[in-house]
């Protein structure tokens, strides 16, 4: 099946359920990135909360709305809270998110992600390079950053989602959302995007957020990707560089409504 663009009327229709349902949302995310992924889930309509400790963290599982599990600074005592966390949102039917940060690149965070994967997440959010890896298959990759591109990943991607039951997001200059059947592209965005510090990690926190709503899934998650991408041009377009840039993206996102997105 060829992939289809994703509506914008749609991603309108699904931001304003996703604010009206507010998804508490439980992020068990990097250091680096913890208060702009809360801003961005603030922005959205979402209520963010960053608990890691582990006794702590797999009781919050069983609250939150939905679970973001990102292991850009794994440890050792933060794989077995994300474990239990997980874990305990599989029993309590919470839908969790994994983000594979440099999955490729470390041995310790790859064997941990493959490890989860059994525990079967809702959705997965990685660059090309990522999902890749992730996928079992020859990927580059430095660091965080992909050396792939987003549409040769495709194909990994949807076999990765069919094995593991998952939506799949590719993210790059175009983002690709699939569950193994069905595609959709996202497109848009801005440079600018990349130079600053957790874009990609507050979209897989917005991912997590959305795999609480009901509908389609891989619709919902398409939706987070496009208002990520919406507000990331419409902040270049008043910022002069990266340091305007956050606050212009933030205060985008708080502002994506019919009126504005039109």
């Amino acid at each position: 099946m060829q992939p289809d663009l994703l509506s914008p009327a749609l991603a309108v229709r699904t931001l304003q359920h996703f604010r009206q349902h507010s998804p508490l949302t439980h992020c068990m995310t990097n250091d680096v990135v913890q208060s702009f992924s809360a801003n961005t889930l603030l922005a959205l309509g979402a209520s963010p909360a960053m608990v890691i400790e582990p006794d702590e963290a797999c009781q919050f599982a069983a609250i939150a709305s939905a679970l973001l599990i990102n292991v850009g600074t794994l440890t050792q005592p933060r794989a077995v809270a994300m474990r239990a966390a997980v874990e305990r949102a599989n029993s309590a039917h919470t839908p969790w998110t994994l983000d594979p940060v440099a999955v490729g690149t470390l041995d310790y965070r790859r064997e941990f992600c493959l490890d989860i994967l059994n525990l079967k997440p809702a959705a997965i959010r990685g660059n090309a390079s990522e999902i890749l890896a992730l996928a079992g298959e020859r990927a580059g990759g430095r660091g965080v950053d992909t050396t792939d591109a987003a549409a040769a990943a495709l194909p990994a991607a949807k076999r990765l989602a069919v094995r593991v039951g998952a939506v799949v997001v590719v993210s790059g200059e175009i983002d690709f959302v699939t569950d193994g059947e069905r595609t959709l592209i996202v497109a848009g965005g801005d440079p600018l995007m990349t130079r600053v510090v957790g874009t990609g990690c507050a979209l897989s926190a917005a991912v997590a957020a959305v795999c609480a709503l009901p509908g389609s899934r891989t619709e919902n998650v398409a939706s987070a990707c496009w208002w990520m991408k919406r507000a990331g041009q419409r902040a270049s377009e008043i910022c002069r560089g990266p340091g305007s840039f956050i606050p212009a993206f933030l205060d985008a996102l708080y502002q994506l409504d019919q009126e504005a997105i039109a």
